[in-house]
């Protein structure tokens, strides 16, 4: 076990997955943008860094949970980043969901000072931070996996190494297609179900038991029975991410249109000032070009 882990970015998801380290055991060395959440995790065990390149360091593995790419080129490589404090030898395992080619450029600059870097974004929502329970896709070299692999286990349950660097990064784009489909779907199902006058928790209980059944329908089932639609997941965030899996489409030439066509809902969600809710909050578009909103 590696003696002290660094953590950056103590977001919805980065505050439970840190919790989780400090449960399993590890020293956790903090430092994120706001302070509220790191004073959260100092008050669990965590010891409070003024800096990127402070965390780095002080730390063997630093683990990194942010929005965008912008924000890990900018932690890794800006003044004061990870590239500023890191030792020869440091793994740094970038956990966020982010361009691919970015993961790339940022772990070949990082190797140049003696670092090597995974990218391990991952799936399951707040509640499967909570409960250890994400799935972890990874990209990177298999020894550095290896070696890193008890720490992923205690944030997660489902860890899988893709391929080389960037591969993580792929999967979750993936991943994050076949989420936004199911949940417009889920909403436009849901939206006729209302329309036709059915009982929406019914509803959910019937469909749950056949083949439209899901993780998505089971997670999100108390925000569609209360219609509320308290974040776990933003639309901000996934819009984001809609725009990575369009961007590296075009770069693949992969057709996307229907991930096109969701990508312009969640836009419209923001236009009408709902990007922070949860993403199942698609839902509430469908109801309003329905009429049956609250």
């Amino acid at each position: 076990m590696p003696q002290t882990i660094g953590f950056i970015g103590l977001g919805i998801m980065g505050r439970p997955m840190a919790k989780n380290l400090l449960k399993a055991g590890y020293t956790l060395v903090i430092h994120s943008r706001s302070q509220g959440p790191v004073d959260d995790v100092a008050a669990a065990g965590g010891t409070k860094a003024s800096s990127p390149s402070e965390v780095a360091s002080k730390c063997d593995v630093l683990i990194t949970m942010l929005p965008n790419s912008p924000d890990v080129e900018l932690v890794a490589l800006g003044k004061d980043g990870i590239i500023e404090g890191a030792k020869p030898g440091l793994i740094v395992v970038d956990m966020s969901t982010i361009s691919p080619i970015v993961s790339q450029k940022v772990g070949k600059a990082l190797e140049a000072k003696g670092v090597t870097m995974l990218d391990a974004p991952v799936s399951g929502g707040e509640q499967g931070a909570i409960n250890a329970a994400l799935s972890i896709m990874v990209g990177g070299d298999r020894a550095v996996f290896e070696q890193v692999l008890p720490v992923f286990q205690a944030m997660g349950k489902t860890i899988t190494l893709l391929g080389p660097l960037g591969f993580g990064g792929f999967t979750k784009l993936a991943n994050q297609i076949i989420v936004a489909g199911n949940l417009t779907a889920l909403a436009e199902a849901l939206t006729l179900a209302k329309k036709a006058g059915l009982d929406r928790d019914l509803t959910l209980t019937a469909l749950a038991g056949g083949l439209a059944g899901s993780k998505c329908l089971e997670q999100k089932k108390p925000n569609y029975v209360a219609g509320t639609y308290t974040p776990g997941f933003k639309i901000d965030l996934h819009h984001k991410d809609l725009g990575l899996i369009l961007e590296s489409a075009r770069e693949l030439g992969v057709p996307v249109p229907v991930t096109a066509v969701i990508q312009e809902l969640f836009n419209a969600l923001r236009v009408k000032g709902r990007g922070g809710l949860d993403h199942s909050g698609v839902i509430t578009l469908l109801e309003d070009l329905a009429g049956v909103g609250e």
